[in-house]
């Protein structure tokens, strides 16, 4: 056990990483030494971020906090603190399940976790973190929150209402991380396309991203999490007219079949479906799209999925991730449906429809070849430098492997000539150094 050392464990997506590096630049600051998901319990208190959106990432924030209960009670450590969106779901239950956990804390109000270790909160970092990613690009979290109604999910519960930030605070945040070094932001919320009408009663998210292209330093914008429905097409613009933006964008439909559109409450029909992604398409040319799509969700007939599976074959999204449907109490779904398809047929659902896309990936991946990408480099490994285009998000996306022909540059932009391809990789070597 290392004396002064607080171990932060983060779970779930990168908006909750987020919120850990927030924590950690307060922990750095009140004289704390911190490690980010370290290999086994080794600092005298522990912090474990939670996620509670489906039952597998429930199951594994659970295993954890069992994991590190054992630890304090082999006297491994000392004291054992849990956040997050499980908590905020949660907290009563845990309280009464795991009482070897000294507090709970809910998604917000994680500073009190620093009062409660006998330090402050200081404000003047309020908009700084301690940065747990490769150095050069970081998470930028512009919301908290969503204010849509869609059957199956709970993070509504878990979030709460939209809360856009303040597009200056944004921005602020944005020069203060350009200045410790990092060029390229993923751009995340729950739902981007609401940005601003909490706020603002605008869409504002193509101003936002606007402005954010104009301060210097900044390489890449990245979008994640746009929802379909009343799509502010402004959007399509900026991304034309700023070489910075990304020729990207996630936004997940989830399905395509009106049947499913409807159960799922997710306020848009196929007809309107298909031509946001014709459009989209017509305005922003070589544009890569990223999307989720659910299957097993109740009332999906094999007439509803073949439907999606036709929408694969026609749409040829260039990255795809696909779930089985989760029965989460509290939702819309686990109060009017009943979890009738079978948890096989559900998988094989899934298996089928990313079986297709991966077929779909090589051939994207194929059409590459020969072609130069702007890449910038996040690792080096012992056969190859790991780096990704602009079309590429970390951790989810094809990585670009670069041949060791030279000495590279973590962090930096190169050109790189693709030399080959397999569905979720692309090979390549440097032409050109910037």
């Amino acid at each position: 056990m290392k004396k002064n050392r607080i171990d932060v464990i983060t779970l779930g997506c990168s908006k909750n990483l987020v919120d850990s590096e927030m924590l950690m630049k307060q922990l750095l600051a009140n004289g704390y030494t911190v490690k980010h998901d370290p290999e086994k319990p080794e600092g005298e208190i522990a912090v474990i971020n939670t996620c509670g959106f489906i039952g597998d990432a429930k199951e594994e924030s659970i295993n954890m906090i069992l994991e590190f209960a054992e630890a304090k009670k082999d006297r491994k450590l000392n004291k054992l603190f849990v956040m997050g969106c499980l908590t905020e779901r949660y907290m009563e239950e845990l309280r009464m399940e795991i009482p070897e956990v000294d507090a709970f804390y809910g998604k917000f109000n994680w500073k009190q976790l620093i009062t409660d270790l006998g330090k402050s909160y200081q404000q003047d970092l309020a908009l700084e973190r301690s940065i747990t990613t490769p150095a050069h690009y970081a998470y930028l979290k512009i919301s908290e929150g969503c204010n849509r109604t869609c059957s199956y999910c709970s993070i509504p519960i878990m979030t709460g209402k939209h809360q856009s930030r303040a597009i200056e605070e944004i921005e602020d945040e944005v020069r203060g991380l350009v200045a410790s070094g990092v060029k390229e932001f993923q751009l995340i919320a729950q739902d981007l396309s609401f940005y601003g009408l909490d706020k603002y009663k605008a869409m504002k998210l193509p101003e936002l991203v606007e402005r954010l292209a104009r301060i210097e330093g900044v390489e890449w914008l990245r979008l994640h999490y746009a929802y379909p429905a009343n799509f502010p097409f402004d959007l399509l613009r900026v991304m034309r007219e700023n070489d910075n933006v990304c020729n990207y964008l996630d936004i997940a439909l989830q399905h395509v079949s009106d049947n499913m559109l409807k159960m799922m409450r997710r306020n848009i029909t196929k007809a309107q479906t298909l031509e946001l992604i014709r459009r989209i398409r017509e305005e922003v040319p070589g544009i890569h799209l990223r999307t989720t799509l659910m299957v097993g969700h109740p009332g999906e007939t094999e007439q509803d999925f073949e439907e999606l599976m036709d929408f694969v074959r026609e749409a040829r999204f260039e990255r795809m991730g696909a779930f089985p449907y989760s029965h989460e109490d509290g939702t819309y779904a686990y109060e009017n449906y009943e979890d009738s398809i079978d948890d096989e047929v559900k998988q094989a659902r899934m298996d089928e429809l990313m079986s297709l896309q991966e077929r779909i990936a090589l051939e994207t991946n194929e059409a590459k070849i020969g072609k130069v990408l702007r890449v910038i480099l996040d690792k080096e490994e012992e056969d190859y430098y790991i780096g990704r285009s602009e079309f590429d998000s970390p951790e989810v996306d094809p990585e670009v492997l670069i041949e060791k022909a030279q000495k590279l540059k973590i962090g930096e932009f190169y050109q790189v000539e693709v030399t080959g391809a397999q569905p979720f990789d692309l090979y390549g070597r440097v032409i050109l150094s910037e």
